[in-house]
């Protein structure tokens, strides 16, 4: 049997957020990971899915060293970031990271760089290497409301996105990603968040098909525009 590590990273609380997706969805998939998808998908017949979590603070300095710690130590094949978007109405699948550093407020750590690269060696952007179309198409199967966004912006989340994806440049076959949570929001809204369980349910689903595009990897499934 195949084993396949995945590493899914949150952040810490938010200001002013009762209940955070990051949090709740992450330790739902560590405690359940992708029960039920071997019974309904023969590709995955044959593998162990193993979801390792870690929660990162929103900190420039921070977050990326963090999460490299968990990943060499957990070695994973996948690695998909997360982060929260207030203003959200759905899940948020993000297809570019910049090389910019671009504050409009502080950081945890009360830093709030302004219009500095991440890396000043490194490319200007990089494209994620998550199955955005197959991953989009569960979405719509399951009644998820779901948006591509251009990029991750220039906070935390995006410097946090722009590393992983520099580090995976430098390894063969490893999948590296970054989406948002929307705000949870239990009562329908025709703007703003998601239940908890929907949220859940669809970060699985980008879970499940990023599994089936490692082990049956297709251009066709990646869609930048």
């Amino acid at each position: 049997m195949k084993q396949i590590n995945v590493v899914m990273s949150g952040f810490e609380p938010y200001e002013g957020i009762d209940v955070n997706p990051c949090l709740e969805v992450l330790s739902a998939l560590e405690r359940d990971g992708l029960a039920g998808f071997a019974e309904q998908d023969r590709l995955l017949a044959d593998a162990q899915v193993t979801i390792h979590t870690v929660l990162l603070p929103v900190s420039f300095a921070k977050a990326w060293p963090m999460l490299l710690e968990t990943i060499e130590r957990t070695h994973p094949d996948i690695v998909i970031a997360t982060g929260l978007k207030r203003a959200a109405r759905g899940m948020q699948l993000e297809r570019c990271a910049t090389n910019l550093m671009d504050a409009a407020k502080p950081d945890a750590d009360n830093r709030r760089p302004r219009r500095m690269p991440i890396d000043p060696e490194g490319p200007a952007a990089y494209w994620t290497r998550l199955p955005l179309r197959s991953i989009l198409k569960d979405f719509a199967d399951h009644h998820i409301p779901a948006t591509l966004s251009s990029d991750a912006g220039t906070y935390v989340c995006n410097s946090l996105f722009y590393n992983l994806l520099n580090w995976a440049a430098t390894k063969d076959h490893v999948i590296g990603g970054f989406l948002n949570f929307p705000t949870v929001n239990e009562q329908p809204h025709p703007q703003h968040g998601l239940p908890l369980a929907q949220q859940i349910a669809a970060a699985r689903d980008v879970v499940h098909e990023t599994v089936r595009y490692y082990l049956e990897p297709s251009s066709g499934e990646i869609l930048l525009a």
